[in-house]
């Protein structure tokens, strides 16, 4: 059975950090394009970070850069999201999601393969 699992979500304060995980089974990740999407109560599923199959190359939303770092760690299968300096607005269910497209992209368009979601808040 094809499936991501994402874990790590939790409570955390304004300021704090928090890293996602997200485990593929199933399939090998390294073939595939990583992305992180999140969805607050209200507001469309968005794009959040990405990293590509091919040249490791990211992508980050400007409403994360310079906090959160998008990884990926093939021996183990897994994706990370490292989460610094969480703010309240960072609150949301966050997804880990695969796509064959090789180059980094926080459209949802391409991807295909979908976690169930870990919730993140963060309190002020």
């Amino acid at each position: 059975q094809l499936q991501l699992v994402e874990s790590g979500g939790g409570l955390v304060q304004s300021g704090g950090s928090l890293r996602l995980s997200c485990v593929a089974s199933g399939f090998a990740l390294d073939y595939y394009t990583i992305g992180w999407f999140r969805q607050a109560p209200g507001k469309e599923r968005e794009g959040v970070s990405s990293i590509s199959n091919s040249d490791g190359s990211t992508d980050y939303a400007d409403s994360v850069k310079g906090r959160f770092t998008i990884s990926r760690d093939n021996v183990k299968n897994t994706a990370y999201l490292q989460m610094n300096s969480l703010k309240p607005e960072d609150t949301a269910v966050y997804y880990c999601a695969a796509s064959s497209y090789p180059i980094a992209t926080m459209q949802r368009a391409p991807y295909y393969y979908w976690g169930q979601g870990t919730q993140v808040t963060v309190s002020s």
